[in-house]
């Protein structure tokens, strides 16, 4: 039998009412050659019956037995496909113009450079949709205005600071998934975020501009249900992917991608210990938890410390602002001890052993009291 071009993997748990509106999104596109494998997770709902209602051969229904849990199920479905592309696509979500898969294999043909494609999402609620005026464009997934082919490294630096790619738009070459990584089974959160910066690192990426895909926002998605129940395991397996990402370019002699890596391991770090990942905002991780993570972590002393006098001195920031000024002194030290060329620092330290004086002084230096980390001379 002749392998299609494009695979379709829909992984299906408790969505047999959404399945219909993706299977036939798909079949309805302009490039017949595809596949659509139905990877049907033990599903207790009649998803079974559902696959079964599609005439076309194209359609295929793969039940497990037992229960996979969602990253297994990806990978075995990812595997199963045949196709030179494969386009992983949750029976929640589906394509929202016919032509999309056309413009994506013409692309990706003709660059054999690019790994995977891209476009934003719409976003959209629990119904089946019936206006595509309706819907509200997803701006996070927006890369410009422009069609075009973005280096892997300078795609990756716009996503340290989070995932901005719609999981059901990206239409991946098989081989990526061979050649580099299929999904990390522990990742139950963010492993399409470190997919997209994995491939990033060993291939380009094509970004479409229109808006071609359709996101399904509602109680039963990965998201909000993870984001409820987990947010503090969220936090720490982002931060995990950040340190991974750092090993993988700093292995590849991506010496400035590696080093801002560190800032936004930094960042994620300060986010979680401050509150400020959480709504309302709550800590998710303690300092000690924080500190034994770097070492755990951090592939060397240097990075250690690189990432340990950002987070200090930022929390030092953080305890200031709170009036906490014993914490706030004690951190400034830790912080000048792992990186005595923090010179911001310095003047702040300086300026709370000052007393009431110093908070004055703080109060009217322009940036000296910022958030920003500190560089060396």
């Amino acid at each position: 039998m002749k392998s299609p071009v494009v695979s379709f993997v829909i992984p299906c748990y408790k969505l047999a009412h959404l399945l219909p509106e993706c299977v036939n999104s798909i079949l309805a596109q302009t490039y017949p050659d595809i596949e659509v494998l139905i990877m049907d997770d033990c599903s207790p709902d009649n998803t079974p019956e559902v696959a079964r209602s599609f005439k076309d051969p194209r359609v295929r229904h793969i039940r497990n037995d037992p229960n996979l849990g969602h990253l297994a199920n990806y990978n075995k479905g990812i595997k199963l496909a045949r196709g030179k592309y494969v386009w992983l696509v949750s029976a929640d979500d589906f394509m929202g113009q016919p032509y999309v898969v056309q413009r994506y294999v013409e692309l990706l043909e003709e660059h054999p450079e690019v790994g995977y494609a891209f476009c934003p999402g719409v976003g959209t609620g629990s119904a089946p949709h019936t206006d595509m005026q309706q819907w509200v464009l997803r701006g996070q997934a927006v890369f410009g205005s422009q069609d075009r082919i973005i280096p892997g490294q300078r795609l990756v630096e716009s996503l340290l600071g989070g995932n901005a790619i719609v999981a059901a738009s990206g239409l991946v070459r098989r081989e990526c998934y061979e050649k580099v990584t299929y999904f990390p089974l522990n990742m139950p959160w963010a492993g399409d975020w470190y997919l997209w910066c994995a491939f990033a690192l060993f291939y380009d990426v094509a970004y479409f501009a229109e808006p071609m895909v359709c996101y399904r926002e509602h109680d039963l998605s990965m998201t909000a249900s993870v984001m409820q129940q987990r947010l503090e395991a969220c936090a720490a397996e982002e931060i995990e992917i950040l340190w991974s990402l750092h090993g993988i370019a700093a292995k590849r002699g991506f010496s400035d991608l590696a080093e801002k890596s560190l800032g936004a391991i930094a960042d994620h770090y300060f986010q979680s210990l401050s509150g400020r990942r959480g709504k309302p905002p709550k800590p998710c991780l303690t300092l000690e938890q924080f500190e034994q993570s770097v070492r755990r972590s951090a592939p060397g002393v240097v990075e250690r410390k690189r990432v340990c006098s950002q987070v200090w001195a930022r929390m030092a920031d953080h305890c200031y602002s709170q009036t906490d000024l014993v914490s706030a002194r004690q951190l400034y030290a830790q912080a000048l001890g792992a990186d005595p060329w923090m010179l911001r620092t310095w003047v702040k330290r300086l300026l709370l052993a000052s007393g009431p004086l110093g908070k004055v002084v703080r109060r009217g230096l322009k940036g000296v009291s910022g958030p920003a980390p500190d560089t060396k001379p």
